[in-house]
């Protein structure tokens, strides 16, 4: 029986350390483009526009409804076999896009929901304002919405974060992988994958922290 190394997991955290900025940058970028993604789709579903509104529930039902890796397989090794102009699409990036599409599914449905729990009549007050519909609803009706998705938002970020860790599988020199790499080499795999188990502690506690923060921001001017 090995007895557990508390030295050899000790050592590995600054070999981890070193790539928590790629982690950390894919979480960023890909929830900023998800949340793009997110507001357009909850736009256009809160306004059920013809076609458009069709196919983002397809779009939703699919991200939704098939394992991330699976389409992270299917943008890095299946996209460029049908479309050549991809074939220079590295890890890094398909990571991206991978974890983008997918976590926009989970925060447009945040956001339309926030959306449909505004009060319709300040649409009403906004147009006796001389606004015009988009006026309200852009100055109006999304920042009320945005600030009470806030906690689900906050927690699909958290939940890509953790995603993240599957960019490995395609080849990405992140937190998992090198974890992977060194209990590969070393056969010390428990302590491997406790040191990046908590890493990722750690990094959500943080995030979870501001989330916080930002909440208590937000509500606010609404507590008094």
């Amino acid at each position: 029986m090995t007895s557990f190394d508390i030295d050899y997991t000790l050592g590995i955290f600054p070999i981890l350390f070193k790539y928590i900025d790629i982690t950390i940058s894919m979480a960023l970028i890909a929830t900023a483009i998800a949340l793009v993604i997110a507001i357009i789709i909850a736009i256009i579903k809160t306004f059920k526009i013809k076609f458009l509104s069709s196919f983002c529930d397809l779009y939703i039902s699919f991200l939704r409804g098939t394992p991330l890796i699976v389409q992270l397989f299917l943008l890095y090794f299946g996209l460029p076999q049908i479309l050549p102009i991809f074939s220079n699409l590295d890890a890094y990036s398909a990571s991206i896009a991978g974890l983008s599409l997918h976590f926009s599914a989970y925060m447009a449905e945040s956001i339309r929901g926030a959306i449909s729990s505004i009060d319709k009549g300040q649409f009403e007050a906004a147009s006796s304002l001389g606004m015009s519909k988009t006026q309200s609803f852009s100055h109006i009706i999304l920042p009320q919405a945005i600030r009470v998705a806030i906690p689900s938002l906050m927690n699909n970020f958290i939940d890509l974060i953790k995603s993240t860790s599957l960019a490995f599988t395609l080849g990405v020199p992140e937190i998992m992988a090198k974890a992977q790499l060194e209990a590969s080499s070393s056969y010390k795999y428990f302590e491997a994958f406790l040191a990046v188990a908590l890493v990722y502690w750690v990094i959500v506690i943080t995030f979870t922290y501001l989330q916080k923060r930002i909440e208590k921001r937000l509500n606010k001017a609404y507590s008094i």
